[in-house]
């Protein structure tokens, strides 16, 4: 009998084994050695217009670095000045439009009125929350508040400046919010948000969303402002002067919804390559009956568990 046999796992079929008798593996996963800084803000407008693009690209390229999110400081109070004169923007009221307009754009739902209502004071407030929540506990939690946020800002018009919201979002992430947004407070958390403030000038940032790639010999390349997905790729592929990359299949959207919790329409069409016309197509074919709620803000839908 020849001692030679193998059960195929995937046939299910046993029979003689391959003219291979052994060779070696390595289960070292490859070294990230490529740090990615997405400096951004809370309150910042084309920030969450590219939340679709750069879900997917953490997604999918994501083995090759280590991403790390930096609080840029967009808004520390409303003063007499102009706050962004290129965008005609010197009081509350003046973001309104301005947001409304990037909504439209991007597809991804911006209401804007609380800025006229009850407009967000400051976005240092939040962003110390998420450092807290960083420190404290892990870098995905935090992420997760900030995407809660923006959430409740853009979409669903809550200031997120306001104590009673803060608390309320770190509360649904499981966490102590009363605590969280108080210790925020102290100067201690100042103190870690002036850290990032440091980094994102150390970084030659000027504005949000702002992406740096930098590789192992300290060169790199930078982003500024929303672009398309290729250009992120593109920009991964100069830091690791390599041609091509290999990149993971997308999560199916199943997965996805259970990990994001809530996506909007936009976000899946670029997470999956599809038409705004194949969407309700696409999302019948992966979903089960009864497993997501789809709603409608804006003009916009979007779906939840």
């Amino acid at each position: 009998m020849n001692d030679n046999m193998i059960c195929d796992l995937e046939t299910g079929v046993c029979g003689v084994a391959g003219e291979e008798q052994m060779e070696m593996i390595d289960f070292n996963q490859p070294k990230k050695s490529i740090e990615v800084y997405y400096v951004t803000d809370p309150i910042c407008s084309h920030c969450w217009a590219i939340e679709p693009v750069l879900r997917r690209f953490k997604e999918q390229y994501g083995h090759y670095f280590n991403f790390q999110p930096v609080m840029g400081g967009l808004l520390e109070k409303w003063h007499d000045g102009p706050i962004d004169p290129a965008n005609g923007i010197y009081k509350p009221a003046d973001v309104a439009p301005h947001w409304r307009e990037v909504g439209v754009h991007s597809r991804m739902p911006i209401d804007g009125s609380l800025m006229i209502d009850n407009p967000v004071q400051s976005s240092y407030p939040p962003s110390r929350v998420y450092k807290v929540i960083q420190k404290n506990h892990n870098d995905a939690v935090a992420y997760e508040y900030l995407r809660r946020a923006r959430e409740d800002l853009f979409a669903f018009n809550r200031n997120i400046s306001d104590q009673s919201v803060m608390i309320e979002l770190v509360n649904k992430l499981g966490l102590d919010g009363e605590a969280i947004v108080k210790e925020a407070e102290k100067p201690a958390g100042q103190q870690l948000l002036n850290e990032d403030f440091s980094l994102a000038r150390s970084l030659g940032v000027r504005g949000f969303p702002t992406i740096v790639m930098i590789n192992g010999e300290n060169k790199g390349v930078k982003i500024v402002g929303g672009r398309p997905f290729e250009s992120y790729v593109d920009g991964l592929k100069q830091v690791l002067n390599m041609e091509e990359l290999q990149p993971k299949p997308q999560p199916s959207l199943s997965s996805l919804l259970e990990k994001e919790k809530l996506l909007f329409s936009k976000e899946i069409e670029v997470m999956y390559d599809i038409e705004q016309s194949d969407l309700s197509a696409f999302v019948e074919k992966e979903l089960t009956p009864g497993s997501y709620v789809k709603q409608e803000i804006l003009g916009e839908s979007y779906f939840t568990k």
